[in-house]
């Protein structure tokens, strides 16, 4: 029997799935609807093979209590309501200690699904507990469009398959968005279109290119003005377009004069020749779209380089064509109204909000965290696993050390922070429960509905949040509404429908029409402008950045970067592996042997000149921490720059901590986020 549902994992793909079930319910294969406009069929191998999670030997089924000390692993069974009781009583106690700000429901996107992921927040503001301030993923990339745009969404991404130049910057979406390599390759097929990859190594996507751009960590910007300098200086620059629809083109083009081939090479490594085939490519060619990723962004001067690259397609006029343009997600397209689902209602707006990002320093006790407020006694965590996924995760781990902290963990395995639970309790799987999802990397709301059950003991999280808010005081409608009663009601706040309709048409295509998508009728920013010099204090929420700093007021190379130094002369990237997704699929035996062990990519003249031979242990380190690993002697990487694809499991490392004891936590411009690929680092044979 085939049944449709979605991919809830934290892709931009959110890939429309068709899932085939026998013998009495059991799972038996999960293919891309091919009914679906955007998933057309494809999904990635590590969701093809979902039966090895689903049905896991190591994934939980009972509520366990921590024996013993914290952090040894050791745990007892104990029933349902004695657990809730227990986890109820330290939310309270923290509470009538501290307040209730001592208590951090935190949370991220194991889930896509509202109702699974954000129905967390419904108990945060119900009872008032520490807000939660989204900065891992996101924060830069989203924050570096809407600067030029007023707002996150942009061409059709299925127009990729309609495009004669297609530039994937800094995502590797063969191992990460599968479905944009799809209409990228149909373009090739149909129309003869080129693929330019720019990224900072050679991996699965670059091989796909036409042409390969090798950019040196965190010099996006540098490379994105020296291609508008010779836009401008060759005649491909669209005037009429720049004086229609932008803010200062004469500004911005005395401003590039001085940004010319020599020097973007100079920055990014990048030889002269690249980038004038790089700029006559996009010049010549009108139907160019820039598909833009996350992975250039996650860098200090990261929302910089995303509205740098973001630039060149408004330098060009490229949104005036079907196949043109630029898109990197379509968030603001869906009008969403998730009062229910999130206690929007109950807010107060005066509770105090602490930076996921920065959980290490939250719960080491920094103050310039903290602020007034309280001590974090007590964490609820649904959907992340911070002691593997957090970067300066040593703090992280003197965090949940403390004695004073109590732990409660919903999860699928035993993950690392489980491990260092007090009490750990097992969650269903996204085809065990009803949700509601939104593409990020295309334009749909679907609907994932429950296909089997789940195996006894396991509890969905909108079940355990209810169940805690019954136990700790908290009111609100949405804790006496059912999963399938929540959708409903969001889809009608929204305008799109009922469940009834939604279940019916499995998904519903939001697309906005060809001249909104590529802002035809202007931009949005009050004077219907593309903004080449944003007003980037007026971004929100304040307070999560940098404070005193000067931020370039056009697009260029901001040098904010942890730039290499004579002591730590090695760039390291943490870039996604294509078997792993974040810690998701750590357990299952394909992507474990697929991926083999962690390793350190780096060009042979520097293993040459360290004397290390390939599969040499070495070890990294700066001065948030250190760890051994394996070389991996690469010439698809620039000279000084080291790659480890990640995340990798901490028990797969021999000191027991993973690759993010190495990135940093410190707050970034402009209003906060993670910078996980900006990291110098210094490099020991063992």
């Amino acid at each position: 029997m085939i049944h449709y549902s979605v991919c809830p994992h934290d892709c931009p793909s959110t890939c429309a799935l068709e899932v085939e079930t026998a013998n009495g319910g059991t799972i038996t294969r999960v293919r891309g609807a091919r009914e679906n406009t955007y998933t057309s069929g494809v999904i990635c191998s590590k969701v093809a093979r979902y039966h090895e999670r689903l049905y896991h030997p190591e994934r939980l089924t009972q509520p366990l209590r921590r024996r013993g000390d914290k952090g040894n692993g050791t745990f007892e069974p104990i029933g349902w309501d004695d657990a809730l009781d227990e986890v109820a009583e330290a939310l309270l106690r923290a509470e009538q200690v501290h307040g209730a700000e001592s208590v951090w429901p935190y949370f991220y996107a194991g889930t896509m699904g509202f109702v699974m992921r954000d129905g967390i927040n419904r108990l945060r503001h119900a009872k008032g507990y520490s807000g939660q301030y989204l900065t891992i993923c996101t924060t830069l990339s989203f924050n570096g469009f809407m600067a030029g745009t007023g707002r996150l969404a942009g061409s059709d991404p299925r127009e990729m398959a309609r495009s004669d130049l297609v530039v994937i910057w800094g995502s590797n979406a063969a191992s990460t968005q599968i479905n944009v390599m799809t209409h990228v390759l149909k373009a090739r097929r149909d129309r003869g279109a080129k693929i330019v990859v720019i990224d900072t190594y050679r991996n699965g996507t670059a091989k796909q290119a036409d042409l390969f751009v090798c950019v040196r960590p965190g010099t996006d910007g540098a490379l994105a003005c020296g291609v508008m300098h010779i836009l401008f200086r060759d005649g491909h620059a669209d005037r009429d377009y720049l004086a229609e629809y932008t803010d200062c083109p004469d500004a911005l083009e005395a401003h590039l004069q001085s940004k010319t081939p020599a020097w973007a090479s100079a920055i990014t490594g990048v030889p002269v020749e690249t980038i004038e085939e790089l700029a006559r490519m996009i010049g010549t060619t009108a139907r160019t779209f820039l598909r833009l990723g996350y992975g250039f962004t996650r860098q200090r001067n990261g929302a910089f380089n995303m509205h740098a690259a973001l630039s060149v397609a408004a330098v060009t006029g490229a949104w005036r064509h079907e196949g043109g343009g630029a898109f990197h997600n379509n968030g603001d397209i869906y009008h969403w109204d998730r009062t229910m689902i999130e206690g929007l209602d109950v807010r107060d707006r005066n509770v105090r909000i602490l930076d996921q990002s920065r959980i290490g320093a939250v719960l080491t006790g920094d103050a310039s965290d903290l602020g007034d407020g309280p001590p974090i006694t007590a964490l609820f965590i649904q959907n992340t696993n911070p002691m593997s996924v957090a970067p300066d995760l040593n703090r992280v781990h003197a965090g949940f050390a403390r004695k004073d902290l109590f732990v409660c963990v919903h999860e699928q395995f035993m993950t690392e922070t489980a491990e260092v639970a007090d009490i750990v309790l097992p969650a269903t799987m996204f085809l065990e429960h009803d949700d509601l999802y939104q593409g990020g990397g295309h334009q749909h709301v679907l609907l994932g509905p429950k296909i089997v059950e789940p195996p006894e003991g396991c509890r969905n999280n909108h079940e355990v949040v209810c169940a805690l808010a019954s136990r700790v005081g908290a009111e609100h409608p949405g804790f006496a509404m059912s999963e399938r009663e929540l959708i409903d009601r969001t889809l009608r706040d929204s305008g799109w429908g009922d469940l009834e309709t939604l279940a019916r048409e499995r998904w519903i295509d939001c697309q906005p029409p060809f001249r909104e998508a590529h802002y035809l009728d202007g931009f949005a920013h009050a004077d219907g402008k593309y903004r080449f010099s944003p007003d980037w204090s007026a971004l929100k929420p304040h307070g999560f950045g940098p404070v005193d700093t000067v931020l370039p007021s056009l697009p260029d190379y901001w040098p904010s970067i942890e730039e290499a130094n004579a002591e730590m002369p090695y760039r390291l990237v943490t870039a996604p592996s294509r078997h792993y997704l974040n810690s998701t699929f750590n357990e299952t035996p394909t992507s474990i042997r697929r991926e083999q062990r962690p390793s350190a990519m780096m060009h042979p003249e520097d293993a040459h000149e360290l004397g290390v031979t390939d599969g040499a242990m070495i070890r990294l380190g700066n001065p948030r921490g250190e760890l051994k690993i394996s070389t991996q002697v690469f010439d698809g990487v620039q000279r000084g720059v080291v790659i480890v694809e990640s995340i990798w499991p901490n028990s797969a490392f021999e000191d027991g901590k993973g690759i993010n004891v190495l990135t940093g936590a410190d707050r970034v411009a402009p209003v906060g986020g993670a910078a996980f690929h900006d990291n110098r680092i210094w490099i020991r044979p063992v």
